[in-house]
Parts: structure tokens; sequence; C-alpha cells
């Protein structure tokens, strides 16, 4: 598929050379160089089966994932259990707060354990069963209330504790084993297979248990867990040799400050951090898109299904163009063209809101636009994985999911302000600050080709600071 690239595990051409010939287990998992003879930066393992085993666990993932969409199916079950614009405001708050603090205590046990994927399928696990959970619910009868949406917030919290988890190990696993001219090729396998397995599961099942009022949201999540189940196994298959890192334990405290110590001593991850900090207000209208369809514009659940496939495609052609662009090109200028499609979304979604005779039809196209979400967080982070060495990555990731999350922290405000004001006030404030990533990206530094900081530059050090205590 990708040619003579793909075959830098052999030093003898294309051609696979005979088992005599052949170098030792122990040399084939040693560092590897990328076609243009740069190189990778420690990336170990075996590249070509890792990339195709990564592309069809992420593909099992996004499947799943598609059932449970956070801008449309989990806001749409929330308000079918009878929660309103405050409770919707509370997702984002909840998905990202147990998304990006867990990770920041994992960063030890994640760095310390010999393999990763051990961590990885775990993680997966976890988010399936928290699925199980809910879809027992629904099938158990507790549809309504106070009681209903209690357990429904519970699970859908601690499926993102185990999904900010999932998330460290598959980028830490990726920086291992995925050499850096790879990840967007990767990011646009993952993403192009997932969307296709992903929009035809959809046209097959959503109609079938989607009524214009509610729905077969036991099925709907009980294809979710079941998927995800699949995917933590199937990721057992990764050929991961074993590191051997060691990292000496922290408190509690002494954990949040060594992740916090990134953003003091790194002067090209405090800008990064701002952007992604700009970047991440825009899920604080995630939940209220569909809500802005159904209650402006008339559209009613069964057009969830529309546009959830529209979504998927959206993020699968984005991903056809960003992908290859910042291989080619650099992270850098693929997250400026992906910051100003995302500060673009909310205020389309505001005009159209305003044109029922046209966004009736149109406004379908809001979740093209969403589709951009994605690629920017995957964006983000490859962004990231370029400015460390490789020991200090799940340290460096952690740092960016908490920059990435702490915006949703104004989401229950936000909810709050729909509940007052209406929409337009929230949308075109989110909208302010994703144009304002978009303007500071443009100062980021290309990492391409610059060499990292060796590990003594970015040690939790605080020593050297001011801060008082020992490593």
């Amino acid at each position: 598929m990708f040619g003579a690239e793909l075959q830098i595990g052999y030093t003898g051409g294309m051609s696979r050379p005979p088992a005599a010939d052949r170098p030792p287990r122990e040399a084939r998992f040693s560092e590897l160089t990328d076609s243009a003879g740069l190189p990778n930066e420690g990336v170990v393992g075996r590249p070509r089966r890792n990339f195709l085993l990564l592309t069809v666990y992420h593909t099992l993932l996004r499947t799943g994932w598609v059932f449970k969409t956070e801008s449309i199916v989990i806001p749409a079950f929330l308000d079918a259990l009878g929660g309103g614009p405050v409770a919707r405001g509370l997702l984002p708050l909840l998905s990202r707060v147990t998304l990006s603090l867990p990770p920041l205590l994992f960063v030890r046990p994640l760095k310390i354990l010999p393999r990763k994927k051990w961590a990885l399928a775990a993680c997966t696990l976890g988010m399936g069963l928290m699925f199980a959970v809910v879809a027992m619910m629904w099938r158990s009868g507790m549809k309504s209330g106070p009681v209903a949406i209690g357990v429904f917030l519970l699970c859908y919290a601690a499926f993102f504790f185990f999904n900010g988890l999932n998330q460290l190990s598959a980028s830490t696993l990726q920086g291992k084993l995925t050499p850096v001219r790879w990840r967007g090729r990767l990011m646009l396998s993952a993403t192009v297979c997932g969307a296709i397995a992903a929009i035809v599961a959809v046209v097959l099942l959503l109609p079938r248990w989607l009524t214009a009022e509610s729905g077969r949201f036991d099925l709907i999540f009980g294809t979710t867990a079941l998927l995800f189940a699949l995917a933590g196994a199937w990721s057992l298959l990764l050929a991961e040799p074993p590191d051997a890192f060691h990292e000496p334990r922290r408190s509690t405290l002494r954990r949040f400050r060594n992740v916090a110590g990134v953003f003091v001593v790194d002067r090209r991850f405090r800008l990064l951090a701002l952007v992604a900090f700009l970047f991440g207000t825009t899920m604080v209208c995630f939940p209220h898109y569909q809500a802005v369809g159904r209650e402006r514009l008339g559209l009613d659940m069964t057009n969830l299904v529309y546009w959830v496939v529209v979504q998927n495609i959206g993020t699968a052609v984005f991903s056809l163009l960003i992908g290859p662009l910042a291989d080619a090109r650099g992270n850098k200028l693929a997250l400026r063209w992906l910051t100003i499609g995302t500060a673009a979304t909310p205020a389309v979604a505001i005009a159209l809101s305003y044109a029922p005779a046209i966004g009736s039809a149109a406004y379908v196209g809001v979740f093209v636009m969403l589709g951009l979400t994605p690629v920017t967080f995957r964006i983000v982070y490859n962004f990231t994985l370029e400015i460390c060495p490789r020991e200090e990555q799940p340290r460096y990731l952690s740092a960016a999911a908490l920059s990435l999350a702490a915006p949703a922290a104004l989401s229950p405000l936000a909810g709050l302000l729909v509940r007052v004001a209406g929409y337009d006030a929230v949308f075109l404030l989110a909208a302010a600050a994703m144009f304002t990533a978009h303007l500071l990206a443009g100062r980021l530094k290309e990492p391409r080709g610059a060499v990292a900081p060796p590990p003594a530059v970015v040690e939790d050090d605080w020593r050297t600071d001011g801060m008082g205590g020992t490593p």
C-alpha cells in the first residue's frame, strides 16, 4: 500500500531476505529510520504490522463510538431521560475533567509499564463496560427521572475516566511504534476506515432503533459496548517490545506538579498549550448543536441518523486532506487550517438557525464541519509527540490533554447562559476563542526536523525554579 517506505524492517530492499540473512529478533526491535533516512527517535517494534493493527483497532473503536456521538446521540439521550440545557451543560465538564485529570496520575505507571498495550486493552474494556451498564439501565425500564439521569451521568464520567487513560496509552503506543512521518498516514488510514465502517453500521442499524421521539438505546449502547470489547482484545496483538524506563515514586501532589512542570520549562509547549486551550472551547458548544436544530428548525430524533453519517464523512474527508498535509508540510500548517474551520462552525450553526427556509435542509452541513474536531485533537497530540523525547511522551501528552480539557469547566455556565440568553452568545464567544487559537497557531515553531530536548531539560527538578522540594 505504501510501497518501499514500509520495508524499513530490512536492509535488502523490497524483497524479504532469506531467514539465515535476517537480523536477530532483538535487532528488528531496534531504532528505525524512515524513508528519508531520518531517525525516528527510538521507534521500536514491527512498524508495518503495528500500523495495520492500530488501523483495525481505531476502526473498531470509531465504529463503537459512532453510536454514542458526543454532539448528537449522547445529548439526545439525555434529553430523552428528561434533561435540559443545564444538564447538557454538565456533559463537557464531566467528560473533560474525567478525561484529563486521571491521566496525570497515570504518567508514572504507564511510563514504567514494560508493554503499554496491556494498559490500552484494559482501558478500552473499561470503556465498553460503562456503556453496557447504561444499556442494561434502559432495558430494565429506567427511562426517565433524576435517578436515571444520575446513573447515566455517573457512567458517563466513568467512561471518560477510562477514555482519558485510553488516549494516553494509545498516543504513547503510537509514539513508540509508529515512525514520525507515518503518523499522519495512520490518522488518515484509521479515520477513513473507521468512518466507512461507522457509516455502514449507522445506515444499517440506527434507522431501526430510532423513532421521532425516542429510540432503542439498549441496543444502541449495547453495540458500543461490544465493539469496544472487541477493540480491547484486538490491541493485545500489537508487536510491542518491552520498555525498561524508571521513574521515582511521587506523592499525588508531586505527580500533578510533575506534569505541570512541562508548562514551566518548555516554552514551545506553552504556546501549543494555549492554542489547545482556546480550541478546547469547541466542546462547550458540542451538546447544544443537535438542540439548536431540533428547537429552532423543528427537526426531530430521526435526523440523528443523517447527522451521525455526515459527521463521520466529514471526519474522513478532512483526514484525507490533513493527514498527508501534516506528513508533508508539518503539523503547524495542519493546525492552522483546522482551527479556522472549527472557528467557523458555531457561527454557521447560528446563521442557519435564523434562516429556517434553507436551514432545515442545510443544517446537516454543520455536522460535516464538526468532523474537523477529532482531527484537530489528533494533530495537537501529534504535534506534542514531536516536541518531546519518547520517555517523556506520557508526561507531555497528559499536559496537552489538560490544556484541551480546561475550557470544559465553563460548560455548566454555558448551559445556564443558554437557558437565560439563548444559544447565540455561547456559540459566538466560542467562535471568537477558536479564531484566536488560529491566530496564535501561526506563531508556533514547526518541530519537524528539530532536535528534541534531552530529558534533562524537562526533568521535574523544582530546585531550579524556587518551588522547593526534591524530585
